[in-house]
C-alpha cells in the first residue's frame, strides 16, 4: 500500500511539472500581459489621468487650505471668480465664474466717487464690483437636498438617518443649486471668522473694509449664524452681482480673487457639517468638499486612494483657442475650443516611497512623475554645456522632459538688527557683500539640487514683471559679465571687501581670532549633514567660521519672530505674480521683529522703502520698470540677502500626456489635461508582457532533476517483485 501510494505521488508530481512547463508554453503565444497592472480593466476605455498622494491633504476647505499639496485638489473642485489665462506669459488674469473682469471704482472719504485719474493720496477706497455668470451650479451633494416642502432633509439628522451612514456617498439623496453673489459673499465672512482661522484673515484685515470688525462681531457665534452678519465692506447687489470695498488703493488684489480663499461657499456646506455626528464620523469639508469646478473628490480614502471625478453639472468651459508664439508649434492648441475637462476622472493612489512611484511611471502606469534625487541619473544626463537632456532609456521609451524655473526664491538672509552682520554701515555692507561672493550658489545648484535652480541675481525670479535678463539683470556686486553670461567674482576680491571690512583675513580685530558668525537652521537630521560641512566651507574660504546652532521648526520660528537669528535660509514661492509679491519681503514696515511681516531679516532701507511704495500700486509699463531697477540696485549694493537661487522644476511625462504647459501659479491645470488612451494601453502592453519562458525553463530542469530518480525508484520495485 505504501508503496503503490509513493509511486502515485511521484507520478503527479511528473504531470504536474510538465503540466506546468506546457501550459506556460502554451500560454506564450497569447495575448497574456500586464499582469501587474494595479488598475482594472474597465479604465481602458476611459479617460483616467492617474497620479499619487504621499499623505492625504490636511485642509480641503479653501479658507484655511494654503499648500501646494492641497491646492491639487481644491484647485480642480472651486472656483473663484477670475483665473489665469492657461497659456499666456506672463501670467494674464481673465474671468471665470465672472462674466467679465471686475469693474473698479475709487471712492473718497465719504464715499463718493472720484476720477480714475484721481492722486493715490485721495481715494480712500477702492470698490470692486463682481458679476456672475447665471446657471452655474454646485456639484450634487447631500447639503442641497430638499423635499417637497421646501425643507433639507439633512440638516438635522436623527439616529435612524445616521445609523447607516460612513461616508458623504451613503446619503441616498444629493441634489445641487445655481451659484450666487451670496455665496462668495459668504465665503469672506469666513475668511474672517476667528473659529476657521484662515491664514489670510490678518493680511486681509488690512485691506476689505469692515473685515476686523465682522470677526469681533462673529467670534462667539456659531458658524451657522454667519450668513445672516452683514460685513460693512462686502455685499451682495443682486443674486449674481456682489461688491468688494478695499481701503485705499490696492491693484493687487485681483491677483487675490483668482485664489481659492476667494472661491464660493454656499451656507447650506457649514450648516450640513456642522452636525457633531457627521464630525465623529470624519464626514467634514476638509474630506469631503463642495464646488462648481470641473471636478468632485468622488472617493477619499487615506489609506489608499482619492479619486476626482468629472462634475456632472459642470458649466460651459473651453480649452482657450490663443496663447504665446510657438503654442501652436509645440501641439499646446492642439485642443483649442474643445469643451472642457478633457479627462473624465482623476485617479490619486497612495505612495509613500519614491522607488515604487518611479517603478510604474517607467511601466505606465503613472502618467507624469518628478525626479527624485536617487532616480535622477537613470533619467537626466547633462551635455558638454550643461543642459539636461534624456538618457537613453527616458528616450527609447518617448518619455518627455519638461523644465521650467519656478516662481520662488531661496536665499541666506542676515539678521540686520544684528551688531555684527545687520546695520547700513559700511563695515557691515562690505562683510555681507564678501559672504555674498564666497558662497557659491552655482556649486549648491550642482551638487544639492542635481543642477535643478538657476543663481538668483536679484529678489526677482523669472516670470514675474521686472525680472531682467542678460547683462543688465546682473548683480555687479557678485559678479561680472563676461563671455556672454555673468561670472562670479573671486575669492581675492572678496577677501579685499571683508578687509575693507576690517576683517583681514578672516580676523575678528576685537578678539584676534577667526570671526565667528552663527547659522540657525532646522537642518539637523544625518543627512543634513553634508550641506551643514559645504556652507561651513564656502565661509572658511574667508577665514570665518560659521557656527551651526540647530534647532526644531518651533523653536527657529521663535528665534526668528524675536530676531534672534544671525544667518538663516528662508524661502518664497509667489502667491501672485507681481513684483509687489517679493519686495514686500524687504519692505522695511513689515519686519517681522518689529510688526510680525514676512520681512525675516528685519532689512529697512528709507529710499528702498520708499520708490516701494510709489512702485506697488503702479501699472506695469517702462516707469514701474525703471523704479523696479532701482529697487533692485538697493538690495544689491546692501546685501541683505544671499539672492541664493531660483529652483527648476523638472518634470517627466508619458508620450501620451497632452497640453502640459509650464503652469506653476495655475492651480486648476488639470481641466486642460488630455490622455490619449489608446496609446497608453498599446505601451503599457509593450512594457509590460508578460514572460513564461523562465518557467518553462525552472520545470524543465526540475523535471530533468526528478526524472531519474522516479527511473531509479521504479527499478528498484520491479526488481522487489521480481525476488
Amino acid at each position: 500500500m505504501t508503496h503503490l501510494m509513493m509511486s502515485s505521488t511521484l507520478s503527479a508530481y511528473k504531470i504536474s511539472i510538465l503540466s506546468i512547463a506546457l501550459f506556460a508554453f502554451s500560454q506564450t503565444g497569447c495575448d497574456v500581459s500586464q499582469l501587474n497592472n494595479p488598475y482594472p480593466k474597465a479604465d481602458v476605455e476611459n479617460s483616467v489621468l492617474y497620479s499619487s498622494f504621499a499623505e492625504r491633504p490636511k485642509h480641503l476647505d479653501p479658507a484655511v487650505a494654503y499648500s501646494s499639496d492641497e491646492y491639487g485638489f481644491i484647485g480642480q473642485i472651486y472656483e473663484p471668480p477670475l483665473q489665469y489665462h492657461y497659456l499666456k506669459r506672463p501670467y494674464q488674469l481673465q474671468p471665470l465664474t465672472a462674466n467679465t473682469m471686475p469693474v473698479v471704482r475709487f471712492l473718497d472719504q465719504k464715499g463718493q466717487p472720484l476720477p480714475t485719474t484721481a492722486p493715490e493720496s485721495a481715494i480712500a477706497y477702492s470698490e470692486y464690483i463682481i458679476d456672475i455668470k447665471p446657471g452655474i451650479r454646485y456639484q450634487p451633494h447631500p447639503a442641497f437636498t430638499q423635499n417637497a416642502q421646501g425643507q433639507f432633509v439633512y440638516h438635522q439628522l436623527t439616529q435612524t438617518q445616521l445609523a447607516g451612514i460612513n461616508t458623504l456617498s451613503d446619503f441616498a439623496e444629493q441634489q445641487s443649486r445655481e451659484l450666487t453673489a451670496e455665496d462668495y459673499v459668504y465665503q469672506i465672512k469666513r475668511l474672517a471668522y476667528p473659529k476657521i482661522q484662515s491664514p489670510i484673515a490678518e493680511l486681509m484685515a488690512g485691506y476689505i473694509d469692515g473685515f476686523s470688525e465682522f470677526a469681533q462681531s462673529s467670534a462667539k457665534l456659531p458658524i451657522t449664524e454667519l450668513k445672516n452678519q452683514p460685513m460693512r465692506g462686502v455685499e451682495a447687489i443682486n443674486a449674481h452681482q456682489y461688491k468688494i470695498r478695499i481701503k485705499g488703493q490696492y491693484p493687487q488684489f485681483q491677483f487675490w480673487l483668482a485664489m481659492p480663499f476667494f472661491a464660493p461657499m454656499p451656507w447650506e456646506a457649514d450648516a450640513f457639517y456642522a452636525q457633531t455626528e457627521l464630525k465623529n464620523k470624519n464626514i467634514s469639508l476638509d474630506w469631503f468638499p463642495v464646488g462648481t469646478g470641473p471636478y468632485w473628490l468622488e472617493e477619499n480614502n487615506p489609506n489608499r486612494r482619492m479619486v476626482l471625478a468629472k462634475n456632472p453639472h459642470y458649466h460651459a468651459d473651453f480649452y482657450p483657442t490663443d496663447g504665446d508664439e510657438g503654442d501652436r508649434q509645440k501641439g499646446w492648441l492642439a485642443d483649442a475650443g474643445k469643451p472642457l475637462p478633457l479627462v473624465e476622472r482623476v485617479v490619486y493612489t497612495l505612495e509613500k516611497e519614491t522607488i515604487p512611484y518611479w517603478a510604474k511611471f517607467l511601466q505606465g502606469y503613472y502618467d507624469a512623475s518628478g525626479i527624485a534625487s536617487d532616480s535622477f541619473d537613470q533619467a537626466v544626463q547633462f551635455s558638454g554645456s550643461g543642459d539636461p537632456q534624456l538618457t537613453p532609456l527616458m528616450q527609447e521609451k518617448q518619455i518627455q522632459l519638461q523644465t521650467s524655473v519656478s516662481a520662488s526664491l531661496f536665499y541666506l538672509g542676515f539678521n540686520m538688527l544684528d551688531n555684527v552682520v545687520g546695520s547700513d554701515s559700511e563695515r557691515a555692507r562690505k562683510l555681507r557683500q564678501a559672504i555674498s561672493i564666497a558662497v557659491d550658489y552655482e556649486e549648491f545648484i550642482a551638487i544639492f539640487a542635481n543642477g535643478r535652480g538657476v543663481a538668483a541675481q536679484g529678489a526677482l525670479p523669472p516670470g514675474i514683471f521686472g525680472y531682467q535678463e542678460g547683462e543688465v539683470g546682473i548683480n555687479s556686486v557678485v559678479y561680472d559679465w563676461q563671455k556672454d553670461h555673468p561670472q562670479r567674482k573671486t575669492i581675492e576680491q572678496a577677501k579685499q571687501l571683508l578687509a575693507e571690512a576690517g576683517y583681514k583675513n578672516g580676523i575678528d580685530p576685537k578678539t584676534g581670532e577667526a570671526l565667528l558668525l552663527y547659522f540657525d537652521t532646522t537642518a539637523v537630521g544625518t543627512d543634513d549633514r553634508a550641506l551643514m560641512n559645504w556652507y561651513r566651507k564656502q565661509f572658511e574660504k574667508l577665514g570665518i567660521q560659521l557656527v551651526i546652532r540647530g534647532t526644531d521648526y518651533n523653536r527657529f520660528q521663535e528665534k526668528m519672530r524675536t530676531g534672534a537669528a544671525q544667518l538663516f535660509v528662508w524661502g518664497w514661492n509667489a502667491d501672485y505674480p507681481d513684483p509687489e509679491n517679493f519686495f514686500f519681503l524687504l519692505y522695511g514696515p513689515n519686519s517681522k521683529l518689529k510688526q510680525g511681516g514676512e520681512n525675516a531679516g528685519n532689512y529697512a532701507n528709507p529710499q528702498f522703502d520708499r520708490l516701494f511704495e510709489q512702485m506697488r500700486n503702479m501699472p506695469n509699463g517702462a516707469e514701474r520698470q525703471k523704479i523696479i531697477d532701482q529697487m533692485q540696485n538697493i538690495v544689491r549694493q546692501d546685501a541683505p540677502w544671499l539672492f541664493g537661487y531660483y529652483p527648476k522644476d523638472f518634470a517627466l511625462f508619458h508620450s501620451w500626456y497632452h497640453n502640459l504647459k509650464p503652469a506653476r501659479m495655475i492651480v486648476n491645470r488639470l481641466k486642460y489635461s488630455r490622455i490619449d488612451s489608446q496609446d497608453r494601453e498599446q505601451k503599457r502592453q509593450q512594457w509590460n508582457q508578460a514572460q513564461f519562458w523562465p518557467v518553462i525553463v525552472i520545470g524543465l530542469v526540475l523535471a530533468g532533476l526528478v526524472w531519474p530518480v522516479i527511473r531509479a525508484y521504479r527499478r528498484r520495485q520491479q526488481e522487489t517483485q521480481n525476488d
